[in-house]
């Protein structure tokens, strides 16, 4: 499997789980309006729409992290090891957040970036 391009896969629809999660469930979503409603919600819900603006917000420093290394051609098996390390780092950011455990929450959201930035500090030291 390629591991950075399946990261890059799950980074992108992560944010779409957090959105999915803020909506699932309540009878009175107004498609026609859904900004608006999000803005409304409270309690897990608009933890959830937090944790979808700041997946679109993480996103874009990892994939051209990701990108750069497979361009570049950083050594395979650390380009995976920290694209694991981000999207495992995400996917329990996005847990934390919808629960509530604001201190685990930031870790998970330190060590998806500190990821993302050892990937370039790979880059410039080879």
């Amino acid at each position: 499997m390629n591991i950075p391009v399946a990261s890059l896969l799950v980074a992108g629809v992560l944010p779409i789980c957090s959105t999915a999660i803020a909506k699932w469930g309540f009878s009175q979503f107004d498609n026609n309006n859904p900004r608006e409603w999000l803005d409304k919600q409270t309690g897990f819900r608009a933890r959830a729409n937090a944790a979808q603006h700041n997946a679109f917000e993480a996103f874009p420093f990892f994939a051209v992290a990701v990108v750069l290394g497979l361009v570049l051609e950083l050594d395979a098996a650390v380009l995976d090891r920290y694209c694991l390390v981000f999207v495992a780092a995400r996917v329990l950011y996005l847990v934390a957040y919808v629960a509530d455990i604001a201190g685990f929450r930031t870790l998970c959201w330190l060590l998806g970036y500190a990821s993302c930035v050892a990937i370039y500090v790979q880059l410039l030291i080879r």
